[in-house]
């Protein structure tokens, strides 16, 4: 699978690049919302995983791209904010997942997993 990963934190994302890496996937890193949403422009991918905090343009303004681009790609949510009402508009906005930060690489890996058998 080609993913996208949309995140702002160095460390975690390097955390996940390398993780999917292992796990055979190919991986388009972009650290900003503003990057993210043009590389979906041109690119196209399988899954993507976004923070929603992110600089230029949050995860839901991501979501929110993808779906006015007409594309049906599973994005997997990320953010240290376990609130409802963020969990609640991501998934009215059409997120596939959301996990809650710290999370266990191995838990993204099978949540990924569900998205690669369909």
């Amino acid at each position: 699978m080609l993913i996208l990963i949309a995140e702002d934190d160095e460390l975690i994302l390097k955390t996940i690049e390398y993780k999917l890496v292992k796990e055979g996937h190919e991986v388009i890193l972009t650290r900003n919302g503003k990057d993210a949403i043009e590389t979906l422009k041109t690119r196209e991918v399988d899954l993507a995983i976004t923070d929603i905090m992110m600089p230029f343009a949050s995860g839901i303004e991501i979501l929110s791209a993808i779906k006015t681009m007409g594309k049906q790609i599973p994005v997997i949510m990320l953010s240290s904010m376990g609130q409802e009402e963020v969990v609640l508009n991501a998934f009215d906005l059409g997120a596939a997942d959301f996990i809650v930060k710290p999370f266990s690489p191995n838990e993204l890996i099978l949540r990924i997993k569900r998205f690669s058998q369909k």
